[in-house]
């Protein structure tokens, strides 16, 4: 019988193994650090991208506050001029309302019976002094005044009897609350 000795060749193949697995092993560790730098790298220009896109968010922030602070103060200009207007409407409203009292009062006087003596409108009141012939004209007068649409509440102050150039004539005080004017 033949004897070979297998042990060296059992010894090479084992060596053999060791390398290759030892080789499978170092291209594992080099595969697995390029994916690694691979997936690192991905990671960075990711971060760099995110980075941009939020530079240039902030950018268009602080562009659209100053837009924003714009329209603010607009918007206050606006509610100014809003306000101005009003106020002109109001008093060109308010111009023309002595002229129509006036002319409301010359329609409802009772004519050649009675004279004022004074007149004052402040606000929606209004205080109307005079001089009557008799108490009827003082009455008729009353009348006229709560029968027109330019008065809501009409009051008689005082009358008192007095001579003016030898004739009794009754002094007068009436005070009135105007109708609001829309």
């Amino acid at each position: 019988m033949i004897r070979i000795n297998l042990l060296p060749f059992r010894a090479a193949r084992k060596k053999e193994n060791v390398r290759r697995q030892l080789s499978v092993f170092v291209l594992s560790v080099i595969l697995l650090l390029i994916a690694l730098l691979g997936v690192q790298t991905w990671s960075s220009s990711k971060l760099k991208q995110m980075e941009t896109r939020l530079d240039e968010t902030r950018k268009e922030v602080v562009k659209y506050a100053k837009i924003n602070e714009t329209i603010k103060q607009y918007k206050n200009e606006i509610s100014d001029n809003e306000k101005k207007i009003k106020v002109i409407q109001q008093l060109e409203a308010n111009r023309t309302e002595p002229v129509k009292l006036i002319d409301a009062m010359t329609e409802l006087i009772v004519p050649n019976r009675m004279w004022f003596t004074a007149f004052d409108a402040k606000g929606n009141n209004v205080d109307i002094q005079g001089i009557a012939v008799d108490n009827k004209t003082v009455a008729d007068f009353m009348t006229r005044l709560e029968n027109s649409s330019f008065f809501s509440v009409v009051n008689l102050a005082t009358v008192k009897q007095e001579k003016i150039r030898n004739l009794d004539m009754k002094r007068f005080h009436i005070t009135c609350t105007k109708v609001e004017s829309k």
